[in-house]
């Protein structure tokens, strides 16, 4: 208990999936958690449900790929707990898995936008909090395939390894204000995202087995499986980690 007492995380993308599981865990640490997300009525519903546990947060509505957006809800978060501590950047789409050939350009930059722009985007709006306070830790969620190719989603696998890169550059930029930046690379998490790669639920729970599969360890992630991980790399226990990459999953990439 208490990893994070006291501590302001936002985190985006936060209704669902990794980041539900990452705000229940981080407020049952003891941090204040911001959920912000453009699913309203779900992300209101975590936030009843952590407060029920004795936990504190807030719910924002965000699209992360609006600078004006984020300027101000980020600017609210700041006004309601006096500072920002971490930001968790979660938020991410698919988008179409179609050979490179087939996307269009409109296909590939609503990917860019919410995957790249985004966490650029919060990443700058909640550096000028962090640069006050000379602190702060950044958790960039990007993949397995920020890390290694693959012959499906190229957009989102694209938009992964720009997330990988982007997170050293703010390392190695912010690291003499003690502001910290590392990456998250989950294998094949079970989420609303890859239920809808595998057209739904019961698709996906028909397919597990191949899924399973393809990790070491014999079986696909949960997302309490990476919320500890952005856990440790919110925490100060992770006070000398900067730049680098968290990989979970199941041995994925080691093979």
């Amino acid at each position: 208990m208490n990893r994070v007492k006291d501590k302001v995380v936002i985190v985006t993308g936060g209704a669902l999936g990794i980041g539900r599981a990452a705000s229940l865990l981080l407020a049952n640490e003891g941090a204040k958690v911001a959920v912000t997300d453009v699913r309203i009525e779900t992300g209101k519903a975590l936030v009843e449900e952590i407060r029920n546990s004795g936990g504190e947060a807030e719910f924002w509505k965000l699209n992360v790929s609006v600078e004006a957006e984020v300027e101000r809800v980020f600017a609210n978060i700041y006004k309601k707990w006096g500072k920002i501590d971490v930001l968790v950047n979660n938020a991410g789409i698919s988008g179409v898995n179609k050979p490179t050939h087939k996307i269009t350009q409109e296909e590939w930059n609503a990917v860019m936008s919410i995957n790249v722009d985004g966490v650029f985007l919060c990443t700058k709006h909640a550096v000028a909090f962090m640069l006050n306070a000379n602190s702060g830790s950044i958790v960039n969620i990007s993949a397995v395939y920020g890390l290694v190719g693959s012959t499906s989603v190229p957009a989102y696998h694209a938009s992964k390894g720009a997330v990988r890169i982007m997170s050293k550059t703010d390392a190695l930029i912010y690291a003499p204000n003690n502001i910290r930046v590392n990456s998250v690379h989950p294998g094949f998490i079970r989420t609303p995202m890859i239920e809808e790669l595998f057209g739904g639920k019961e698709y996906l729970e028909k397919g597990r087995k191949i899924l399973d599969r393809l990790h070491p360890l014999g079986h696909m992630g949960e997302p309490e499986d990476v919320a500890y991980g952005i856990l440790y790399l919110a925490s100060d226990e992770s006070r000398f980690v900067t730049g680098t990459e968290l990989v979970i999953d199941g041995g994925y990439t080691a093979a």
